[in-house]
């Protein structure tokens, strides 16, 4: 991805040639198709269960069991969501096709795979809040559930904010260097 700003330029790649990429598999507080809703805190048990056995839930293709693509390096609850690090095994021919489809933006979305362990219906928003979960996987979707969940989108979102930030600070200091040359 490339942003354009007048007085700055940045090109963004969340997806490397190496098939690694990074984003957000849930978010905070916000609903999803479903009627679900994860909590902050929601996935911490889980995480620790995995680092202590020793691995991340597996990353899948379309939640099929059956299409295992790669693996999540990194994986943490952070203030936005589940935050990932995911890495394609290239020498599989689905995770070559997904790194394809992730490049050209056909795919970006990300979705969690889990067994309620503890969730409270909110009767005012007609939600059920996630309090814990057993995470068991995180795929790369063509449709996510939450459709904030994607790669590198949410991950870009504050960047892009600070960038225009930036680049309208540059604006200012050029106008007050050429006022103050005058």
């Amino acid at each position: 991805m490339s942003m354009q700003f007048k007085n700055t330029h940045f090109d963004i790649k969340s997806l490397k040639d190496d098939g690694s990429f990074s984003g957000y598999a849930s978010l905070f507080d916000e609903t999803d198709s479903y009627g679900d809703r994860t909590m902050p805190g929601c996935f911490k048990k889980s995480l620790r269960r995995h680092k202590k056995a020793g691995h991340m839930p597996p990353m899948l293709w379309q939640h099929r069991s059956d299409y295992p693509i790669g693996t999540w390096p990194v994986m943490r609850e952070d203030k936005t969501g589940l935050f990932v690090e995911g890495q394609l095994e290239l020498e599989v021919k689905k995770a070559r096709e997904a790194h394809a489809l992730l490049k050209s933006g056909a795919i970006s979305g990300l979705s969690i795979g889990f067994r309620t362990v503890n969730s409270v219906w909110n009767k005012v928003d007609h939600v059920r809040e996630l309090i814990d979960v057993d995470l068991w996987e995180v795929s790369l979707v063509t449709f996510p559930a939450l459709t904030s969940a994607r790669v590198g989108d949410v991950k870009h979102a504050d960047l892009h904010e600070s960038l225009k930030q930036l680049d309208e600070a540059i604006a200012i200091s050029s106008a007050r260097l050429a006022l103050a040359s005058v």
